[in-house]
């Protein structure tokens, strides 16, 4: 085989593996993580991966801190997920840890907002006993929110009414 012939072959196989990168972006951002995971998937082989993911990166295609940043918005204001639920899954998808923590972080009283907006949206009317307080307590620890912020949303949900 010719070095001629090799370059092209190692060519024809990047154009394959960011191909089905961008088939993969097609549906949605990804993470770093997650291309790589796909490309395995396909059997790309691995120093091929590499130059893939070098190329989506340089591209702007595949970029971890707008899509961990994306990620934690929508998920606060489309789906009331807390800070924790936020972390958990940007984690599973192979965020950076110190990438996850700057997205995650805001300001206490923000959080408190958040989480008494969940409670308006989910309940309508604050409970009015224990039970009420246990299921709207349970609301929002599910949804990622720290067991001292829901005890607060629950608190000052039940005062503002």
């Amino acid at each position: 085989m010719t070095l001629q012939a090799t370059v092209q072959d190692a060519e024809a196989r990047l154009q394959h593996a960011l191909d089905l990168g961008f088939r993969y972006l097609g549906h949605r951002d990804r993470t770093v993580f997650e291309m790589r995971r796909h490309l395995e998937a396909k059997r790309v082989e691995p120093e091929t991966i590499a130059a893939a993911l070098a190329e989506l990166e340089r591209l702007g295609n595949l970029d971890d801190a707008r899509f961990a940043r994306l990620f934690a918005e929508d998920r606060r204001t489309l789906d009331g997920w807390g800070p924790e639920r936020i972390e958990r899954r940007l984690t599973q998808m192979g965020v950076d840890a110190e990438l996850v923590a700057s997205v995650t972080a805001r300001d206490p009283a923000e959080e408190l907002d958040a989480a008494v907006a969940v409670l308006r949206r989910r309940m309508h009317v604050p409970p009015d006993d224990d039970r009420g307080r246990e299921k709207a307590l349970g609301l929002l620890v599910r949804r990622g929110y720290d067991l001292d912020t829901a005890y607060a949303a629950v608190r000052a949900f039940g005062a503002a009414a």
